[in-house]
């Protein structure tokens, strides 16, 4: 589903943490400002759908995953610019488990449903802080 470029969106993103205190992203780069970052995974909140709903729903899409252990975290609004234009987001953000305890032993994972979302990585926690993760989670790490 697309969205209006001048509307706010309604995410659910999940922190998920792995035995080595490293949490999974997505990285993305903004080429206008010329910055590296990295993206919690989850997705927008269809009309009608519960943030908990979509981001079982986000997670089966782009990694055939399972989540268990969903806690709501917090809810934190985002204004931002990516590649020049603004965007306004406000993001539900969950502490969740992969249900397949194999999943935390992949270093990366193919994001299904996006020709250009490129993986997901596992990024070490001592490095969030050298690094812009978008939106900002500092308050939960």
């Amino acid at each position: 589903m697309s969205h209006d470029p001048k509307a706010i969106r309604a995410l659910a993103l999940a922190i998920i943490k792995n035995d080595q205190n490293q949490i999974l992203v997505s990285p993305g780069y903004d080429k206008v400002k010329n910055e590296h970052f990295f993206r919690l995974l989850g997705g927008g909140i269809d009309l009608g759908e519960y943030s908990l709903e979509a981001l079982k729903r986000e997670f089966k899409e782009e990694l055939n995953a399972d989540l268990t252990n969903c806690c709501l975290l917090g809810v934190l609004e985002n204004i931002f610019t990516f590649d020049g234009l603004i965007g306004h987001e406000i993001c539900s953000i969950y502490a969740a488990d992969f249900a397949d305890l194999k999943m935390y032993e992949q270093s990366e994972f193919k994001i299904l449903d996006s020709k250009d979302a490129g993986a997901a990585i596992w990024l070490d926690a001592k490095e969030i802080k050298n690094s812009r993760i978008y939106p900002d989670i500092s308050t939960w790490m």
